[in-house]
């Protein structure tokens, strides 16, 4: 399709600022969703770097969907600014796993449309890990190893990472030097979410989630196409019984 020089131009300023800065403020939104020459010249030069443009009500942001896009975030990054030198793949399977839940938290069944909680607790978050840890233990060694493969995650390196952490409070007076309590595993878990603007500090040891998070959310976790039924497996097991407080 022939689209107008001006349009070209337009959609690709739109482009390079979402090129740089990840995201666009409300102005940007409109001109998205009232033009189609913009959205589908903005479309194509996303689908061009392996990226897709996804909007909420207020900004627009360009998410990499596949690994070959250089706007991806790699693991060995991931590893350099957030986790504590020498990490392993072992502490990225966790943080990975610390995110679904608490993604998942905030719904209350496997393919909700809506979050049923306002924020969540830093503790809370600790605590719905460690129920989904302790869910996992009650596979045998045989059906974990086949369960990695169908979701091409380490749940048993999952369970070690998390079973090696201390549980005491970050104002213990005695810690190994060493050692990494769960509170402090989920701040820096927390820290790297806020960065990505996945989630927002609201104080008072809470969070809630973005309206990019919703988004990603409804988009990619909740599709089995995407998330191949991840959060069915890891909530599935409580059939229709909701696992998020209302707030």
């Amino acid at each position: 399709m022939n689209y107008p020089e001006q349009k070209v131009t337009q959609a690709f300023r739109l482009y390079t600022l979402l090129a740089r800065d990840g995201a666009a403020a409300e102005d940007a939104v409109q001109n998205y969703r009232a033009d189609d020459a913009i959205r589908g010249l903005l479309d194509t030069f996303a689908r061009e770097v392996d990226c897709v443009v996804i909007s909420t009500s207020e900004q627009l942001f360009l998410i990499p969907e596949t690994k070959l896009s250089p706007f991806h975030v790699s693991n060995d990054w991931i590893k350099r600014n957030y986790l504590r030198t020498g990490a392993t793949n072992g502490d990225l399977y966790l943080l990975y796993f610390a995110t679904m839940i608490l993604f998942g938290s905030f719904y209350d069944t496997y393919q909700s449309q809506e979050p049923t909680r306002l924020f969540l607790r830093l503790d809370e978050w600790v605590r719905f890990i460690q129920e989904r840890i302790d869910q996992l233990k009650t596979h045998d060694e045989e059906e974990l190893k086949q369960l990695e493969q169908a979701f091409s995650y380490n749940w048993r390196l999952i369970i070690e990472k998390w079973d090696d952490m201390d549980d005491i409070k970050e104002t213990a007076k005695k810690q190994s030097g060493n050692t990494i309590s769960r509170m402090s595993f989920i701040n820096t878990v927390k820290r790297f979410l806020a960065d990505q603007k996945l989630v927002q500090d609201i104080g008072n040891e809470e969070i809630r989630l973005t309206e990019k998070a919703k988004t990603i959310i409804q988009r990619y976790f909740m599709e089995v196409e995407y998330s191949k039924g991840i959060f069915e497996f890891l909530y599935g097991f409580e059939g229709d019984e909701p696992h998020a407080d209302d707030q």
